[in-house]
């Protein structure tokens, strides 16, 4: 067996290769929510999402729109993970969070950063959003680094540069002593090069890895290739909390937990994981609630001073009515569900 073969087979398969619930009763108890957010934040100005109740508690399911049926299937292992099998046993109470600032004028970087309780200890900024320049991203770095001076900084480009752009951009940014720089060009490959030509540099800036690894074939390829110090994990997309700490165990690297822009519900399942890791070095990016207009449960599970509780959460009813989305829209996500379901099934034959 290659080595790329073993690290494919050592993670789990969906659902941790258990009997998946019936469609019926994945259905009966679906809650779909549209929530308005307070700022854009990766194209999105409306997020929609939806909400299963099951044995073990409730699980979200919250595929970006555009996402194939394959892609969202892992998203819906993962919602079901958490209704019907639960989490795994947690080695923490308390996790370290980073605040999230968009790719929004340096002027509202102090509005956006207001909206986090207590002390700031990370901030992960967005940058190389279509439209933009490398003055806007240095200046939205510069804007935090004035209103939060003993805070450590890292960026987000969601591989939105050029291996060119990505060098010049981060070697711009070398003042600001970045934590990481978290998916700066598209491919595993081009990772590589990047770190590797900074470094030529002198320039150590660690390369995370982000959707390299959520939405890749092999998300152990960055590791595999030395393509990146540090990896960002996300348990929808990995489809689940038990395969997410298979590919972290497997890559042998530090690891960030990240939301995928979820309620308190989904937050849950990324605090599930990140209080199951051995080791958090870096603050977790599970602070998104705070982007949005409303949450989907009564006291929104968001950090107070840099660190995230785990606790249970509940949604509210009142609150799912007023977030209820049309009878059209139901359908819709209902069609989805029923998709990415049989996709499962299939994937377990």
């Amino acid at each position: 067996m290659s080595t790329l073969e073993a690290m494919k087979t050592s993670i789990p398969p969906f659902f941790d290769g258990q009997q998946l619930p019936s469609l019926q009763e994945v259905l009966e108890n679906v809650r779909i929510c549209s929530i308005p957010m307070n700022v854009k934040f990766r194209g999105v100005q409306v997020r929609e999402t939806v909400l299963f109740h099951g044995p073990a508690g409730w699980g979200e399911f919250a595929p970006f729109l555009e996402y194939s049926v394959e892609e969202s299937a892992a998203w819906l292992a993962s919602a079901v993970e958490s209704a019907w099998l639960g989490f795994p046993e947690a080695v923490r109470t308390e996790i370290p969070l980073n605040s999230t600032v968009p790719a929004v004028e340096a002027a509202q970087v102090p509005d956006i950063l207001g909206r986090y309780k207590g002390e700031i200890r990370e901030v992960k900024v967005k940058v190389a959003e279509t439209g933009q320049s490398l003055q806007d991203d240095v200046a939205r770095l510069r804007a935090v680094a004035q209103h939060l001076p003993a805070a450590r900084l890292k960026v987000d480009a969601n591989g939105g540069w050029s291996e060119d752009q990505a060098v010049t951009a981060l070697s711009a940014m070398e003042e600001f002593d970045l934590l990481y720089a978290e998916q700066p060009v598209e491919s595993v490959q081009g990772l590589a090069r990047v770190r590797e030509r900074l470094h030529e540099k002198k320039i150590f800036v660690p390369i995370a890895a982000d959707e390299s690894v959520r939405k890749a074939e092999d998300p152990l390829e960055v590791a595999r290739l030395g393509a990146a110090d540090v990896i960002i994990i996300k348990a929808a997309p990995l489809g689940g909390v038990r395969r997410a700490l298979a590919v972290v165990e497997r890559s042998g690297l530090p690891a960030v937990v990240s939301s995928a822009l979820e309620s308190s519900v989904g937050i849950r399942t990324g605090a599930a994981l990140a209080a199951s890791l051995p080791e958090l070095p870096f603050g977790c990016g599970l602070g998104t609630v705070t982007l949005m207009t409303q949450d989907t449960v009564e006291h929104s599970l968001v950090a107070e001073n840099g660190v995230l509780k785990v606790r249970p959460v509940v949604p509210d009813e009142k609150l799912l009515q007023i977030l209820a989305v049309s009878a059209e829209k139901n359908e819709w996500w209902r069609q989805r569900i029923t998709d990415c379901y049989r996709y499962l099934v299939d994937s377990q034959n």
